[in-house]
């Protein structure tokens, strides 16, 4: 969009603005697709387990089933991948693309604030609003994990539930970037969930194209009660970030889930 005149009040061209990016108000029929497809970007960024992968028929007609739209044909081309793969297979890619490199982490605070105070505080704003809507998260993921955030979209609707995606949507431009460079079929379900989302600002693409130069704010205090992610720095593109090795013990280590967040 072309910047308003000058001449025209500062508060006229703020609400201008603000009603550009507003969504439209949608129809019931609108709003359930709207819902559908952020549960299915949801559930389709979550770990590929057994039972994900058991659901992938089902996940793939739903897709199918989808109105037309740029989002549904994102899905679509997921989903047929998706039920493509071994099981196997996806644990790996999974793994390999959102827990194991730093620019496609699925953690979004980590991009707008780093290792830093401010993202302990993020965090805690994130859990307030949950609770303020009547949602309790079951505690098994951050509060900023993608999936969560989507998943509260879809059940708080597309005003404050919808808040966080479009605060964090400069952290979504980058991930999609990363999937994009490593040429990962996840790439379309950021795709489909961009698609929702009002369109970038020349400021928000400025905003990414520092993050991908310079990575998000270093400094690696303030984040209890939820804990760090080691140095904070980006990985190079298409390079690793591997976990550190745990020091010998005498006693086997219990098992553990995944990591949560970038290392």
């Amino acid at each position: 969009m072309s910047p308003l005149p000058a001449t025209i009040p500062a508060l006229v061209r703020t609400r201008v603005r603000a009603a550009v990016r507003r969504p439209a108000r949608l129809s019931p029929e609108e709003a359930q697709t709207r819902t559908l497809l952020l549960r299915m970007c949801s559930l389709l960024l979550q770990y590929p387990d057994a039972e994900l992968t058991t659901a992938r028929p089902v996940l793939t007609a739903t897709a199918e089933a989808l109105p037309p739209s740029p989002a549904a044909e994102h899905l679509a081309a997921f989903t047929t991948w998706f039920t493509g793969q071994d099981p196997e297979a996806l644990e790996r890619h999974y793994v390999e693309m959102f827990d194991l490199r730093r620019k496609s982490s699925l953690y979004l605070t980590y991009y707008l604030h780093g290792d830093t105070r401010r993202r302990g505080m993020a965090l805690l704003t994130l859990n307030q609003r949950y609770r303020a809507a009547g949602w309790d998260t079951d505690g098994g993921e951050l509060p900023d994990h993608l999936p969560v955030i989507l998943e509260f979209a879809a059940l708080a609707g597309p005003g404050g539930g919808e808040a966080p995606l479009r605060q964090h949507r400069r952290g979504l431009e980058l991930i999609h970037r990363a999937l994009t460079d490593s040429n990962s079929p996840y790439r379309h379900v950021l795709a489909a969930l961009l698609t929702l989302l009002p369109p970038p600002t020349e400021a928000d693409r400025a905003a990414v194209a520092q993050l991908v130069a310079e990575g998000p704010p270093n400094e690696e205090v303030g984040l209890d009660p939820y804990g760090t992610y080691g140095d904070g720095e980006f990985a190079p593109p298409g390079t690793f970030v591997p976990p550190m090795q745990a020091p010998p013990t005498r006693v086997p280590p219990a098992p553990t889930s995944r990591t949560e967040g970038p290392r």
